[in-house]
């Protein structure tokens, strides 16, 4: 089994900035990629950021800019850099991971979740 822990989250103004980790433990081999997916109360969860295992990172149109995600494959731990937050990225954020627990063979996982709120 595998764990994601996010940390991070808090409250914040509209302009500030926000750190999130997420650290992977358990029975695994390695991470394949990893990201972070956020769901505002109301709203589906959405994609923000993913990056590979060779650091190829995909961000959504709306955090273009303003955040940065990144990893550190020795710590398997992935990381979100939010700066200029708006109220409208007022969501739980959400780590994900494609992991390779056997051989060739990947599960896909989910942390709980970290609460960020940007007020306005």
């Amino acid at each position: 089994q595998v764990q994601l822990v996010e940390s991070g989250g808090g409250l914040v103004q509209a302009g500030g900035s926000l750190g999130l980790s997420c650290a992977a433990s358990g029975r695994f081999f390695s991470m394949n990629a990893m990201g972070w997916y956020r769901q505002a109360p109301g709203k589906q969860r959405e994609l923000v950021a993913t990056i590979t295992r060779s650091e190829s990172t995909n961000y959504a149109d709306s955090v273009k800019g303003r955040f940065t995600i990144s990893r550190d494959n020795a710590k398997n731990t992935v990381y979100l850099q939010m700066n200029s937050l708006k109220p409208d990225d007022t969501a739980v954020y959400y780590c994900n991971a494609d992991a390779v627990v056997f051989g060739i063979t990947t599960r896909e996982y989910w942390g709980k979740g970290t609460l960020v709120t940007v007020s306005s």
